[in-house]
């Protein structure tokens, strides 16, 4: 280290600025100059160097005074890890301007020219066929979506209303009730089938989304996917309750 206690590598510094909210943590070598740091900070904060001025804070945002002569090294100054160095914008800039992304030209590319480009992305996509451009997967795909409902609705089909069954879901455990509706639904596509459960292990009263598909009481009632549900001769499920001695 040298007189001042700054170490004699790169340290990381916090850097805050006048002109936007957002701070930055760079590493900067003590043998900059404070004006090599200001050409180093525009980059940073946006602020052109001639117009900043630099105050020095400790790890604990502790003032410890202008970073004021150009010609200094940063590590004559007690820098340490965690320091952090505050910009303030003297060109006349607006706070916040520059975060607004609305005011920053975009280039933009024409469809048509885009299209033509032989380095693109899209291209490489294209000659590998890969996402929409592989159309034998995206058909493959299709067919078992296709196959998957086709199954779904058959084993919607086998299950009868009103007959008791079995409700398995992944990661749950296992309940009993009464098959009460069984069809399409409008808060979700595909086939479905209302339970009404034993215990009020539901999260409904049979009504979801404003249409009702059956009746039960509040928190008895469930849907759940066919491939589920176990038609059976299940007994109702005990819900715990002891005769009074």
């Amino acid at each position: 280290m040298n007189g001042t206690g700054a170490p004699p590598g790169p340290v990381w510094l916090s850097v805050s600025s006048s002109l936007n909210a957002f701070r930055a943590c760079k590493r900067f070598s003590p043998a900059l100059t404070i004006a090599e740091l200001k050409c180093k900070l525009e980059l940073v904060v946006g602020s052109p160097a001639s117009c900043m001025e630099l105050e020095l804070f400790g790890a604990e945002d502790e003032p410890l005074g202008p970073l004021a002569q150009d010609e200094a090294l940063l590590g004559s100054y007690p820098i340490t890890d965690g320091c952090r160095i505050h910009v303030t914008d003297r060109s006349g800039a607006r706070v916040g301007e520059f975060e607004d992304l609305s005011q920053v030209p975009k280039y933009e590319m024409a469809e048509s020219d885009y299209e033509k480009r032989t380095e693109s992305m899209r291209s490489f996509l294209r000659q590998r066929s890969w996402g929409r451009w592989d159309t034998e997967g995206s058909r493959r795909r299709e067919q078992e979506r296709e196959q998957r409902r086709e199954q779904e609705a058959a084993l919607a089909a086998a299950l009868p209303l009103g007959a008791r069954c079995e409700v398995r879901v992944p990661g749950q455990p296992c309940r009993r009730g009464t098959i009460l509706y069984v069809g399409e639904t409008d808060f979700k596509p595909g086939h479905w089938v209302g339970i009404r459960y034993d215990e009020p292990l539901g999260k409904h009263d049979g009504s979801v989304g404003g249409r009702r598909y059956f009746e039960c009481p509040p928190k008895y009632g469930a849907f759940v996917k066919p491939q589920s549900v176990t038609p059976g001769d299940f007994p109702e499920e005990d819900e715990g309750l002891e005769d009074e001695l």
